[in-house]
C-alpha cells in the first residue's frame, strides 16, 4: 500500500509561526492537486472544535484542514491538552475526554499513548500523498526530550524530514536557529533539511551575510525568508496574549471580556472583520468603558473564571452595565456565569460545590462528568437577533435549566441558551460563523447608538477564509525555494 510522503515544521520556540507555515503548506500542495493532511500529535491548546462525528479537536488543525480543502478529522490532532489550572489539564484522546491529569502525572502517562498516535498518522498517511506535520514549543526543551511524542521524538516515529524556524521578529533569530542545531544530537541534527526565517519586516538583502555565516556553521540550508504576512486565520491558542486594541476607524464598540481561561475566542472573529464593529479584549475593570455590547465568552475553567470576574471587580462593572441597559451576550461558560447558581456535586471544575451567579438570566447550572460534543444548527427565536439562522457546536460539561425564554431552537426541536431584556446567553460556540447573526448583532448595535448601517454587507466567513488562506500560501510560496522543498520532500529523512 502506497503511503504519503510528510514534511515537519518545528520551531525554535512557542509563537514561531509553525502554524502559520503548516496552513501555508498544505495550502500551497492543495493547490498543486495534492490530497494533503495535516498532522499534530498533541496539542495544547483551550481553542477547540467539534467535528461532524462530535469528536473534539484543536483548531489550528481546524485551520490547517480547511486551507488543504478537507473536512476536520480528529485524526489530525489524536491529542489535546486544555488547560484548567497553571498544573493541570483536561486530556483528550482521539475526540473523547480521558481524564484530567497534573503536568507530572501525564508526562509518565504520555508514552501509553504512542500507539493510538501511530494509528492516527498511519490512518492519514493511507489516505493521502502527503501529510504536513507541525512540532510542539522547540524541540531543544532538554529536560523534557526522554519521551517526547510530538517533535523530535514524533520525527523519529514517522522517519520525517524537519524545517526549523525562528521568529526574526522577536529578534536573536540567529542564536535561535545555531543554539537550536547546536543542542539537538546528532542523529536528531541530521534530519533537519532546512532553515526558516519567519516574520521578517524590512530589506532582506540586509540578511544575506547573515544567511551565509549560518549555512556555514549548521550545515543546513535556509529554505527561505519568510516576511511578516498580514493574514487574518484563526489564532492557535487563546492561551497566546490576545489583547487587541480596539479600531477607532469602526463606530461600534464590543468589549469581549479576557477571562483568565477563555476558551474559543474565535467565536468572535467574524465580528472582528465586519467594517462597522470594533472588537477589543478587556481584563480590568477602569478598561471595561462604556461599551455598546459586553461578550463574557467560553472558558475552560467556569467557576474560577466567575471567582476571578468578582474578586477583580469586573463582575460589578458588567452588572451595572447590565442595569443601565448596555446589551450583555454570554457564550458557553459565560452564559453559564450569568444564572442564578452553579452546582458541582462531583467536583467536575474543582473544590467550589456551589457558586452564586450573575444572578442576570433566570437558569441554573449544574455540572457533571459527561462532556456535551455535537454540532448543531439553530434558529434564533428571540431577543433583537431572532430569525438569524446559525451553524455551530457545543462543547461543555453539565446542564443548564431555564425558567425564562430560550434563545435559540435547535435543529432537533430542543431549545438553547436564554433571554432576558439586554442579557442573552447561548451555548453554542461558531454562533456568528454563518454570518447572519452578524448582521442583525450590526443592525441592532447601529440602531441603538443612532448610526446608519448604509449598504455595507459582510463578506461571508467561509469566502473570506479562503481568500485569507490563498493569500498566505501566496507570500509563502514565494518567500521560499520550493524546489529545494519539493526534492526535500521526496528524499525523506535519508541524507
Amino acid at each position: 500500500m502506497k503511503r504519503a510522503k510528510c514534511i515537519m515544521v518545528q520551531g525554535t520556540m512557542s509563537g514561531a509561526g509553525k502554524s502559520l507555515l503548516c496552513a501555508a503548506l498544505c495550502r500551497i500542495f492543495h493547490q498543486e492537486g495534492l490530497r494533503v493532511a495535516p498532522f499534530k500529535s498533541q496539542n495544547m491548546a483551550l481553542n477547540s472544535f467539534v467535528t461532524r462525528a462530535g469528536l473534539e479537536m484543536g483548531r489550528a488543525q481546524v485551520m490547517q484542514a480547511e486551507a488543504a480543502g478537507l473536512e476536520p478529522d480528529v485524526r489530525m490532532n489524536p491529542i489535546l491538552l486544555k488547560p484548567s489550572s497553571d498544573t493541570g489539564s483536561q486530556v483528550i484522546v482521539n475526540g473523547r475526554v480521558r481524564g484530567q491529569m497534573d503536568a507530572a502525572a501525564y508526562f509518565a502517562y504520555k508514552k501509553q499513548l504512542v500507539p493510538e498516535i501511530l494509528a492516527a498518522y498511519g490512518g492519514l498517511a493511507a489516505e493521502y500523498d502527503l501529510i504536513v506535520v507541525e512540532g510542539a514549543g522547540s524541540p531543544v526543551e532538554i529536560n523534557l526530550r526522554e519521551g517526547d511524542i510530538v517533535n523530535m521524538g514524533l520525527a523519529e516515529l514517522i522517519d520525517a524530514p524537519v524545517l526549523l524556524a525562528g521568529d526574526i521578529d522577536r529578534g536573536g533569530v540567529f542564536a535561535q536557529l545555531y543554539g537550536t542545531v547546536a543542542l539537538l544530537a546528532p542523529e536528531e541534527r541530521a534530519r533537519i533539511k532546512g532553515l526558516i526565517i519567519n516574520k521578517f519586516r524590512g530589506d532582506v538583502s540586509l540578511l544575506t551575510p547573515g544567511l551565509a555565516v549560518l549555512e556555514e556553521r549548521t550545515g543546513i540550508p535556509v529554505l527561505g525568508v519568510v516576511p511578516y504576512l498580514r493574514v487574518d486565520v484563526d489564532d492557535e491558542d487563546s492561551l497566546a496574549p490576545v489583547l487587541r486594541r480596539r479600531d477607532g476607524r469602526k463606530p461600534v464598540d464590543i468589549a469581549v471580556v479576557r477571562l483568565p481561561y477563555l476558551s474559543n475566542f474565535t467565536d468572535f472573529l467574524p465580528l472582528e472583520q465586519h467594517p462597522l464593529l470594533g472588537v477589543r479584549y478587556v481584563e480590568r475593570a477602569d478598561a471595561l468603558g462604556a461599551p455598546d455590547l459586553v461578550i463574557l465568552p467560553g472558558t475552560k475553567n467556569t467557576t474560577g473564571d466567575l471567582l476571578w470576574l468578582r474578586e477583580c471587580g469586573l463582575e460589578a462593572a458588567i452588572c451595572r452595565l447590565a442595569a443601565a441597559g448596555t446589551p450583555l451576550l454570554g457564550v458557553c461558560g459565560g452564559y453559564q456565569m450569568l444564572g442564578e447558581r452553579l452546582d458541582d456535586p462531583d467536583g467536575v471544575e474543582g473544590a467550589v460545590r456551589t457558586l452564586r451567579g450573575m444572578a442576570l438570566l433566570p437558569c441554573e447550572t449544574t455540572f457533571r462528568p459527561e462532556k456535551t460534543l455535537t454540532q448543531r444548527r439553530a434558529e434564533i427565536i428571540a431577543g433583537p437577533l431572532a430569525g438569524a439562522r446559525l451553524e455551530g457546536y457545543e462543547i461543555h460539561m453539565g446542564t443548564t435549566t431555564v425558567r425564562g425564554q430560550a434563545f435559540c431552537r435547535l435543529d432537533d426541536g430542543r431549545e438553547d441558551g436564554c433571554v432576558c431584556g439586554n442579557v442573552l446567553g447561548t451555548y453554542l460556540h461558531g454562533l456568528f460563523d454563518r454570518g447572519e447573526a452578524v448582521e442583525k448583532l450590526a443592525g441592532w448595535l447601529c440602531a441603538r447608538r443612532g448610526i446608519d448601517p448604509g449598504t455595507t454587507r459582510q463578506e461571508s466567513r467561509a469566502a473570506y477564509k479562503q481568500r485569507q488562506y490563498d493569500l498566505l500560501a501566496d507570500g509563502v510560496r514565494a518567500a521560499l525555494n520550493m524546489d529545494a522543498l519539493r526534492r526535500i520532500i521526496e528524499g525523506g529523512a535519508g541524507r
